[in-house]
Formats: C-alpha cells, sequence, structure tokens
C-alpha cells in the first residue's frame, strides 16, 4: 500500500475532518446499497463496515490491498480483485445491482470508459453512486487528480449513458465550514508564492511528492492550532441536499433503465 495524502486513514488524526466527510458518503450510500455491491477503489477498505452488511455478495477493486480490506478475505459472499481500473476485469454484464465509488473519478484517465464500464456491469435497475470534489471549491490544484468536475461537466459526462442522475451535494455545518476557512487562509500562505502560478502549468508528476509533503504539514498545523475544532467534527455535521457551487463534493446517482 502506497499512503499518500490521497489515501485518507482514520488512523491519521490530520485527516479526520476529511476523513468524516469521506465516512459519511459510505453512511448515506449505505441507505441504498443492496443485493451485489461493487465498489470501485476501496481504497484502506473503511466503507466496508457500513456497506457489507447491506449486501448479498460484495466485490471490491483496487489497485492495491489494504490491512482493512484483507481482513474480509476470507468472508461469506466477499471478493477482492487487484487491479487497476477501468476495465472492471471479472465482473460479468449486468451482473451488480449497487456499484459505489469514492472520490475515484478524478484520477482515472479515461473516464468515458469508467462510465462505460459502470453501464455494462450494472443490471436494470441498478444504481451507481458516484462521489467526487467540486472543482469549485478546490482550494488548489490537486496533482494527484487528473481532472476534477463541476456539476454541470459530471452530468455532460453521464448523460452519455444514462437517463436517471440525481445530483446532490456535501455540506457541511458552521464548524465545518469554519474548517474549510481556515484552511483555505492556510492554503493562501503557501501559493502566495507561487507568482508564476507554476501548480497550473507544471506536469503533474513534478507536484505531486511536493503537493504531499505540504498537503501533510498543512493538516498537522490547521490539528495543532484548532485541535478543539478537528476533534470536534464528525460525520453528523454534514449532509445532503442538492448540489450547487458551494458543496465541497459532488453526490451523484445514476439508475440504469
Amino acid at each position: 500500500m502506497v499512503q499518500t495524502a490521497e489515501r485518507i486513514s482514520q488512523y491519521e488524526a490530520s485527516d479526520k475532518v476529511i476523513f468524516e466527510r469521506s465516512i459519511f458518503a459510505y453512511h448515506k450510500a449505505a441507505e441504498i446499497a443492496g443485493g451485489h455491491i461493487l465498489e470501485l477503489g476501496s481504497g484502506m477498505g473503511y466503507g466496508l463496515e457500513l456497506l457489507y452488511p447491506k449486501s448479498e455478495y460484495y466485490t471490491a477493486l483496487d489497485k492495491f490491498l489494504s490491512e482493512q480490506v484483507s481482513k474480509y478475505l476470507n468472508n461469506k459472499g466477499f471478493k477482492f480483485i487487484q487491479t487497476k481500473i477501468p476495465p472492471f476485469l471479472n465482473i460479468d454484464n449486468e451482473s451488480i445491482d449497487t456499484i459505489v465509488t469514492f472520490q475515484v473519478i478524478e484520477h482515472i484517465k479515461n473516464d468515458t470508459f469508467f462510465i462505460d464500464e459502470i453501464f455494462r456491469v450494472l443490471k436494470k435497475g441498478g444504481k451507481a453512486i458516484i462521489t467526487t470534489p467540486n472543482k469549485i471549491m478546490s482550494l488548489t490544484r490537486n496533482p494527484w487528480h487528473i481532472r476534477e468536475y463541476t456539476k454541470d461537466s459530471i452530468i455532460r459526462l453521464l448523460q452519455r449513458k444514462f437517463n436517471k442522475i440525481e445530483v446532490l451535494g456535501v455540506y457541511g455545518n458552521d464548524k465545518v465550514d469554519a474548517y474549510y476557512n481556515q484552511n483555505k487562509q492556510s492554503v493562501s500562505r503557501y501559493t502566495r508564492f507561487d507568482i508564476l502560478k507554476m501548480q497550473y502549468w507544471l506536469p503533474r508528476f513534478v507536484l505531486q511528492i511536493p503537493y504531499d509533503i505540504l498537503n501533510r504539514i498543512n493538516r498537522t498545523k490547521l490539528l495543532s492550532e484548532n485541535n478543539l475544532l478537528v476533534n470536534g467534527i464528525d460525520f453528523n455535521d454534514y449532509h445532503l441536499k442538492p448540489a450547487d457551487d458551494k458543496c465541497f463534493d459532488l453526490f451523484v446517482v445514476v439508475e440504469k433503465e
């Protein structure tokens, strides 16, 4: 497992606010998911505790096998496939009731193929739940992301294959907004030195390691300076409503007709 600031851990104190936002999405997905669940990009595996009990059969795909996911390998009705996506290897056409893919699509080079594969493996009436950062709320370029989406751009991508599309947004309460504003101020202290706007035109691979180091330093600093605020936030401080420009993440549900 390669650990970067992109792979959020429940064991890293400075990740807490982002972790709670991530686990919130799994709580909402658990209200929808059932049948044969396919998770695309299972990551650290912290969503399994919520989603696996909802499944009749659970298949997880990821480039890496995390310690948390490995604990499920001998469970009844669980399968892990170590692979890069897309394509979705060894997943039959129209075999999946629910797809969950959180904070993954922004890392996929061929996002059109990714959506085609989601459509291929879903049963009729099956649903896919997709989350991805809202580009408008990003504080700086993330070089680990190939692209980011707005509400309109994710709809355009999905409309090629799906007619039933619901785009919700993940929002926070006053505590979450306070953390975001502190983060925004902190990030601006770093980016003010980028007078040539190099973050926007340098190749991604050049920026990835410096970004990761600065990201971890920044999160640790925010924790140190705002300990009560950071540790006072949990998934209940987030909510869903129809997406607009101010949401942190897009939470999209599509259904195959």
